[in-house]
């Protein structure tokens, strides 16, 4: 049974996902998600990266938004608006609030996030294996400008929902990653793994977050399997989202290539681009990274499936 590693953000990754799963049927797929867009709200822990995945792989996701829950209701929502309790920036369903109360009353309990989201997982069956990417409290903030000329820092989903990216980010920060440790079954996992994946995630703030765990790049790069990434950049601009914002904060150019260059042929062995950037194949693979232009914009499941299946190939040639 061939064991498959991924690394995912939220609708990008989980999509991407649900492709695998239809292109490797028989293969046994831990997914590592990023926990740095975990969020307090309400007195619950919102962990949305997580609940992507679980809720699209179960079939519960809104399929329009990529987000949320289908046939959700926004009564909760409605009533606490009614008080005056905020924020009213971030809308959680009535169906999600199911899913964090039951979260943070586990926690509350003493159970770790990762003994949690299986627990989750038990209801969804999102046939793989989703673990966090520690168990410790990991919030990425971003340096945003103030009207003064000072700085100051704003939580991801504040930055991304509230304030739509508008504002120039001059720096992203995975508050409390140098102190956290990989979920148990992190480490073992990629250690196992006959492939590792990188999907078409924010390469800063979903992938490089979990990177930014320690061990867990060091484990990716030791593994000595291959190590296979997909372009979230077309044609120099993101496919959804607002990569291009955190990619400027770091310093990388919004390019296929540059998103190859800012992982580095240190972690990355193979790297899908698409063929609007065909171009760009040469300079990557020039840089020690085995790269083929293939089409990678994921317009359904059955073009995800062809995109997994394209990783899963290009894995093969740098195994072979």
């Amino acid at each position: 049974m061939q064991r498959i590693v991924v690394l995912a953000g939220g609708i990008g990754g989980a999509r991407f996902l649900r492709g695998l799963k239809e292109a490797a049927p028989g293969a046994e797929i831990t997914v590592v998600g990023n926990t740095g867009d975990d969020i307090h709200l309400f007195g619950l822990k919102v962990c949305p990266d997580l609940d992507t995945v679980m809720y699209t792989l179960g079939g519960g996701i809104h399929e329009e938004q990529g987000w949320g829950r289908s046939d959700e209701t926004f009564t909760v929502k409605e009533e606490l608006a009614a008080y005056g309790v905020g924020p009213e920036w971030f809308g959680l369903g009535d169906r999600d609030f199911a899913t964090h109360i039951v979260r943070t009353q586990m926690i509350g309990a003493g159970y770790p996030l990762s003994a949690v989201t299986e627990a989750l997982c038990a209801r969804w069956r999102p046939g793989v294996r989703l673990l966090p990417m520690t168990d410790d409290r990991v919030e990425t903030h971003v340096v945003i400008g103030t009207e003064d000329g000072g700085r100051r820092a704003v939580h991801f989903q504040e930055y991304w929902v509230r304030l739509r990216a508008e504002p120039p980010a001059q720096a992203v920060v995975p508050v409390g990653a140098e102190q956290a440790k990989p979920a148990p079954g992190v480490l073992d996992a990629i250690a196992g793994a006959d492939v590792i994946l990188f999907p078409p995630s924010n390469p800063v703030v979903s992938i490089g977050t979990i990177l930014a765990v320690p061990g867990i790049r060091e484990a990716i790069a030791d593994a000595g399997v291959p190590v296979v990434g997909l372009s979230p950049i077309i044609g120099g601009a993101p496919v959804r989202g607002m990569a291009d914002k955190m990619l400027a904060a770091v310093g990388v150019e919004s390019t296929a290539a540059a998103v190859a260059g800012h992982y580095g042929s240190g972690l990355l062995d193979g790297w899908l681009v698409d063929t609007a950037d065909s171009g760009a194949v040469a300079g990557v693979e020039a840089a020690g990274i085995r790269c083929r232009a293939v089409p990678l914009l994921m317009t359904d499941a059955g073009a995800a499936a062809g995109m997994a299946r394209e990783a899963l190939a290009l894995a093969g040639e740098v195994r072979a």
